[in-house]
């Protein structure tokens, strides 16, 4: 009979599996934008190359994922 720490765990890692499945849908897909989309202003080559489909600067991205999980 599993104890509180196994079922602990095991809802660590279902809590930690959905989250990465959610990432992974909402991972963009196809050519990336040369321009941000937020500011406008262009998007390093070297992000375009590395994030296939970014559609914002670092500094744009940072600020949607902080409000993100301020929800």
């Amino acid at each position: 009979m599993p104890d509180e720490l196994d079922l602990a765990q095991t809802i660590n890692e279902q809590f930690l599996a959905d989250a990465l499945a959610e990432h992974q849908r909402n991972r963009p897909t196809g050519p990336a934008a040369i321009l941000c989309e937020e500011c406008g202003e262009e998007i390093p080559e070297k992000r375009r190359r590395i994030i296939p489909g970014c559609r914002r600067c670092r500094e744009c991205q940072t600020v949607l994922e902080n409000r993100r999980r301020c929800r």
